[in-house]
């Protein structure tokens, strides 16, 4: 089953120079951003208490933030859960203060509230899953050019490493720009994301190899517009279907998942961009040609009586 019924010729490699300054321009901003205004990180990373409270009816969001900015808690994060009576309380670490006394606050702030669940994550735990989360991402990283290196050539390597690395940074510039929470669940989407984008590479880059050993006559250039092409229609019924399934998700899944599907989203748009126009650019750009690809001629050593 295929998206288009003919064979598309859609020169996207006579594009790659506009994708390149587009790439560049949103690669810079997403940098610029992560520096001035950093990552909305949340209690994962940060520490801090979370709360689940539960109340008779269903209740306002926004009345329960007042409540609280009035108990002196700053910047609480309240969320619905299952249901409109379930509420996810997210409070930032208090100098000096003890977990009784933040338990007696919220319960005096919040008197209809019935308290089911507190927990308490220590700052140096969130240390802690910051440095794991980003060794996490390495190694991924590594991993994935140590595949492709040996599956299939060195230069297809370092170009899809360096299209993963512009996928999750795009993906934390938006995050940074409009200060969206970055916590586990979303550390997460990005490793899915990262994955996601890869498997569409390798297609791309398979199809390439596979061309320049039956197609005799054509450029490098040529052999890639002809690959992402016959390749075109499996990404973007691929991408489409599970773009579909993700915006349900963002839109029926709840406050819990909507960082986590949001992630995502950003990231299949990305991820299909980066694979059709990145990965295969900086690989020519590489100068990558017909004899990297093609397999090694066997030498045959003639009988002598």
């Amino acid at each position: 089953m295929e998206f288009f019924k003919t064979r598309t010729k859609i020169d996207f490699m006579r594009q790659r120079k506009w994708a390149a300054v587009f790439s560049i321009t949103l690669f810079v901003f997403s940098i610029g951003s992560l520096v001035i205004n950093g990552l909305n990180l949340g209690l994962d990373f940060t520490g801090g208490t979370q709360i689940q409270v539960h109340y008779i009816k269903p209740v306002d969001l926004s009345q329960i933030r007042n409540q609280l900015d009035k108990a002196d808690f700053q910047g609480p994060v309240v969320q619905s859960y299952g249901t409109s009576r379930d509420v996810m309380i997210k409070l930032k670490p208090l100098k000096n203060v003890t977990q009784q006394e933040i338990t007696d606050r919220v319960s005096k702030a919040l008197p209809e509230a019935k308290l089911e669940q507190l927990e308490y994550i220590g700052p140096q735990v969130g240390k802690t899953l910051v440095t794991n989360g980003i060794l996490a991402v390495i190694v991924s990283l590594l991993a994935t050019m140590a595949y492709i290196a040996l599956r299939f050539e060195y230069r297809f390597a370092v170009s899809s490493a360096l299209a993963l690395i512009h996928d999750p940074v795009l993906i934390l510039g938006i995050f940074s720009l409009f200060h969206l929470e970055f916590n586990l669940i979303t550390l997460a989407a990005l490793l899915t994301m990262l994955g996601y984008s890869l498997n569409d590479t390798v297609v791309v880059y398979d199809r390439v190899r596979e061309n320049f050993r039956k197609v005799r006559k054509g450029t490098s250039v040529e052999i890639m517009n002809l690959s992402v092409n016959q390749t075109l229609s499996r990404t973007i019924m691929t991408s489409g279907l599970t773009l579909l399934v993700v915006i349900a998700l963002f839109i029926f899944g709840g406050e819990m998942l909507r960082g986590f599907s949001l992630a995502l989203i950003i990231g299949i748009v990305i991820g299909t961009y980066s694979s059709i126009y990145i990965a295969g650019s900086l690989a020519i750009l590489m100068g990558l040609e017909k004899k990297h690809l093609l397999p090694a001629e066997k030498k045959y050593i003639e009988d002598r009586p």
